[in-house]
């Protein structure tokens, strides 16, 4: 049996931490080991108090420009129903090929990927300005005590990158295939509507909030919002959940919930669209007699880093490794380069993400080696990049 290269099974080891957000379950502490025996000046940043605390970790060799860095997230989600795995979800195994657990795609595998290829470049290539890693600790939750705390941190203390990669699963199902250089914002909304009770048989004498709340929903109810953008697909709106208080089949509730999601483009803020919304639900509700209270949340705003230098030398980084040419997207969820493209141009690319987040995660061995060879690509090439710019 052959030894394992350097980034599996470091990836193998990150994976057998059982870092469920928020605890860091001793992959932050593995990670500036390992960082400060390849020269890497480590500094841990903690935010936040009691059960919201979170630890991150901030690593850099070398203070000159340019100042590349690599970001991620060593936080994993639940391994939900443990019985249903192949392999314990935080053991690591490897069978043909694959290495099996929680974190291996999303994203312990990229990470490992990160330090790989930062271990190859430092030992055959001369360091010319500096390399950085910003891991964070709860980038699978509310994500207030992590990257968005440490983009202050870098902007105080004078570490701001030139370009960074994050390392999230973006390719759907062979590595090389998808660069995402931006991401929908998101807005939810938890709306109630109140009436008034009554019997079914005598709807004079009560005030039925059901329709006023699918009138409510109607302009948001799996619907695109707009035409799109040359970079993003129309804006769309998800109903995720209703509620009645009295579901008895003779009795008109009183009171009536929902929630939905916005996935919006740059057309939109989450202020334009509350506000629009917000002025459609005092109108239903002066015309239909009812109460409304609609609470909006918005952790994440657009962005866009467009085509250019930056992007164009990630793809050539990647097809020079994988004889494929990436496609830029704007597609799926959000990720912590929401934060990073405030200071930064910023793009993603990772491991394929087929399986993250379910029963038997897991990742080809054989990726995690290519990826590492793309990192060092991408290394060696930002150089030139800043030099020409």
């Amino acid at each position: 049996m052959q030894p394992l290269s350097y980034a599996v099974e470091l990836t193998q080891k990150l994976i057998r931490c059982p870092s469920v957000t928020p605890a860091e379950g001793g992959a932050l502490d593995l990670l500036e080991a390992t960082l400060t025996d390849l020269g890497f000046t480590c500094t841990r940043l903690p935010f936040g108090e009691g059960d919201e605390r979170i630890d991150n970790l901030y690593a850099r060799i070398g203070t000159e420009a340019p100042h590349f860095a690599f970001a991620g997230h060593t936080d994993v989600v639940p391994p939900g129903n443990t019985a249903s795995w192949r392999h314990d979800a935080f053991s690591g195994t490897i069978e043909d090929g694959l290495i099996y657990g929680r974190g291996a795609a999303d994203m312990k595998g990229g990470i490992a990927a990160f330090v790989g290829a930062c271990r190859s470049y430092l030992a055959t290539d001369k360091l010319a300005g500096s390399i950085s890693l910003i891991i964070t600790g709860d980038e699978e939750a509310a994500a207030i005590n992590g990257t968005i705390k440490m983009v202050e941190w870098l902007e105080a203390s004078g570490n701001v990158p030139d370009f960074c990669v994050v390392g999230e699963p973006t390719n759907p199902s062979a590595i090389g295939e998808v660069i995402k250089n931006g991401r929908r914002g998101s807005l939810t909304c938890a709306l109630a509507v109140t009436g008034s009770q009554g019997h079914v048989a005598y709807p004079h004498l009560a005030n039925n909030p059901v329709p006023a709340l699918c009138e409510m929903l109607a302009p948001i109810n799996s619907t695109e919002l707009d035409g799109g953008t040359a970079f993003f697909d129309p804006s769309t709106a998800q109903v995720t959940a209703l509620n009645i208080a009295d579901p008895a089949s003779n009795v008109i509730p009183d009171s009536v919930t929902a929630q939905f999601n916005i996935r919006f483009n740059t057309e939109h803020t989450a202020d334009s669209l509350t506000g629009w919304l917000e002025e459609h639900f005092e109108r239903v509700a002066e015309k239909t007699g009812v109460q409304f209270e609609a609470r909006f949340a918005s952790n994440a705003a657009p962005f866009i880093t467009e085509p250019g230098p930056f992007t164009a030398l990630l793809s050539d980084a990647i097809f020079s490794q994988t004889g494929t040419t990436p496609s830029l997207s704007t597609t799926g969820g959000t990720s912590d380069a929401r934060f990073i493209c405030k200071i930064c141009p910023v793009a993603e690319f990772g491991l394929v993400g087929r399986t993250m987040h379910k029963i038997d995660e897991h990742v080809a061995t054989d990726d995690i080696e290519t990826l590492v060879s793309i990192y060092h690509d991408i290394l060696a090439r930002a150089v030139s990049l800043q030099e020409g710019s």
